[in-house]
């Protein structure tokens, strides 16, 4: 893969990525004392967004109407938009600074149609609407997340070409130089009459997962080390190039857990540790864990210093404000406090100018999802899917493992049993009896996996669902069940918990964590640990994600580049007719000491 690095050295002339700036000028010798003057002061604001994952407007596709949830949130970049300017307006433009740290580019119907079905990639191709919405809105810089590999090298690298401000990667290298493959960092001058201009310095991390879940785009091209040791790398060549504040803009939550595992000997959630372990950073905005973190101070074990980090809702549901104070003395500007707050999206309404600029490709996107692709017999939801074999989950199974026996048709593998696993990804998905669209299957199957085909033994395959089955909380067989705790053990969400198909088995929840999966049996018959199986299983699981055991360095049969959401509407599309009967089957329960808990 090209680095890009013309692109890069021009971007770097234009926008200060990469860039030495001056130091601040010394103060003039003073010829005899005079009474001290106030010290120039200096308040800058920097915004921050994390995690859109293509929302531009407040509207769920898989609902096909605007969003709602249960606290009353609103999201969507037209209203991040109406946020950003009530915030300039207040504090003047010229004393603002505007970032995103990651994942842009997927995660709704309408980034799933600008990279596949209407390419931004294609010859004369459109512009990404997030890049229009971005640019529109004026964001000064954003940080790579893991998601925007999720498409592969030549879509983000289009993406990239579509803004009009630096897509900041300080950790994502070219894997044979080791030279950076994305701008390190960005750095601009805030003016300050009667003083030397602020320099901020905005340095870019992003995920080191990416090695693992997007493996088949990166493999052999791109590497991702820590983020606290290519922040110890970089930041004191900010400061040597004059930064006054420096902002990290890190595409890592900060819990310092990792749901790898040992894969790869980098922390997935680092930024508390970047925060903690390297001196001279100011502020840290934090994406990629989802959750909503208004301030959180934490000192640097150097300096004694407080770094505050700030991570808003994903979704654009939320706007971080840093507050940074500076003052200007002995010849420098310092940095006296930095205050972190949220601004919340539901409070405004979107901005008309974003409204107008999108309405046409929004429309587009809507028509699509709403394609009738053929009719359901009955109602499948993923309501209880969490704790009971839905039929809705059979559904993905099935299809998964009628793509993988085909795929293996002819080979020496095509005498194996197959096998497959799924996740109940959403608690609300539905498809209803009648018309089945785009949209209801899209909601069954939310992320832009593709289908791996992976060889495994029995007693790997009971070892899997051994870890799946820790998902669920240790219940006495006395006690009373509430669903609502009965799941997410550890923090385990419900993505990480897999049904697999072909195989009969309990999951006794009375039994300690390791101990639970009992009468496991494939065709009538106790699992024969030797056996061989092909596991169809998606990409995420395949190269690591969640740390299942075995699968990850079992060996690889087939694999292709087809979104598994996919091959289940051609699936449905083929078939015309969604009846249970076709797909469904009860191959696990739940049980306390043997006896069914449902």
């Amino acid at each position: 893969m090209p680095l890009n690095r013309r692109k890069f050295l021009k971007k770097s002339a234009a926008t200060g990525a990469g860039v030495a700036v001056a130091g601040a000028a010394a103060a003039p010798a003073q010829a005899a004392p005079r009474p001290p003057k106030p010290a120039k002061r200096y308040s800058l604001i920097v915004m921050g967004t994390t995690d859109l994952h293509g929302h531009v407007f407040n509207w769920d596709y898989f609902k096909d109407a605007e969003y709602s949830d249960k606290a009353g949130n609103a999201m969507g970049l037209a209203r991040i938009s109406t946020l950003v300017e009530q915030v300039r307006k207040e504090k003047g433009r010229c004393n603002t600074l505007l970032l995103d740290a990651g994942d842009t580019i997927q995660g709704t119907p309408l980034t799933y149609y600008y990279a596949k079905v209407d390419p931004i990639t294609a010859k004369g191709g459109p512009v990404h609407p997030m890049a229009q919405a971005m640019n529109a809105i004026g964001y000064d810089a954003a940080a790579l997340g893991n998601h925007e590999f999720n498409y592969g090298i030549e879509t983000l690298r289009k993406f990239e070409d579509q803004l009009r401000f630096p897509l900041l990667g300080a950790n994502a290298v070219d894997a044979k130089t080791l030279k950076p493959a994305f701008p390190p960092y960005f750095v601009k001058q805030f003016h300050v009459p009667g003083a030397p201009p602020v320099k901020v310095a905005v340095l870019g991390l992003t995920n080191p997962g990416i090695a693992i879940w997007d493996k088949a785009y990166v493999q052999g091209k791109l590497a991702f080390p820590g983020l606290e040791e290519q922040a110890a790398k970089w930041v004191p060549k900010l400061k040597a190039l004059g930064a006054d504040v420096v902002v990290v803009s890190a595409h890592s939550g900060s819990s310092g857990t990792s749901s790898y595992g040992d894969q790869v000997p980098y922390v997935e959630n680092a930024a508390a540790n970047v925060a903690r372990q390297v001196p001279g950073i100011d502020a840290i905005l934090v994406g990629h864990a989802h959750v909503e973190i208004p301030e959180l101070k934490v000192t640097n074990e150097a300096t004694g210093k407080t770094v505050v980090l700030s991570e808003p809702l994903c979704h654009a549901e939320r706007l971080t404000l840093f507050d940074i104070e500076l003052a200007f003395s002995k010849g420098r500007w310092e940095v006296e406090s930095v205050a972190a707050s949220l601004l919340n999206s539901n409070t405004v309404a979107d901005d008309p100018k974003i409204t107008r600029l999108l309405e046409d490709g929004h429309a587009k996107v809507v028509a699509y999802v709403n394609q009738v692709v053929g009719t359901a017999t009955d109602t499948l939801t993923t309501v209880d899917a969490r704790y009971k074999d839905a039929p809705i989950i059979d559904l993905i199974t099935k299809v998964q493992e009628d793509v993988v026996k085909a795929a293996l048709t002819g080979t020496e593998y095509a005498a194996l049993p197959v096998i497959a696993q799924a996740s109940p990804f959403s608690r609300t998905s539905e498809i209803p009896a009648g018309n089945v669209t785009i949209r209801d299957l899209s909601s069954l199957y939310v992320y832009d996996n593709t289908l791996v085909a992976k060889l495994m033994t029995g007693a790997q395959i009971r070892a899997y669902l051994e870890y799946s089955a820790e998902y669920f909380v240790q219940t006495a067989a006395d006690a009373a069940v509430d669903v609502e705790k009965l799941t997410n053990a550890n923090n385990r969400p419900d993505y990480n918990y897999d049904y697999v198909s072909g195989l009969r088995y309990e999951i006794d929840i009375a039994q300690a964590a390791g101990s639970r999966i009992r009468n496991l049996t494939y065709d009538g018959a106790a699992l024969d640990d030797a056996r061989q199986f092909v596991l169809a299983v998606n990409n995420y699981r395949a190269n690591g994600g969640g740390a299942f055991p075995y699968v990850a360095s079992a060996k690889e049969l087939w694999s292709e580049s087809t979104e598994i959401r996919t091959r289940i509407a051609e699936w449905v599309t083929a078939e015309g007719v969604l009846d249970p009967k076709d797909f469904a089957s009860v191959d696990w329960k739940l049980t306390r000491n043997g006896t069914p808990v449902f």
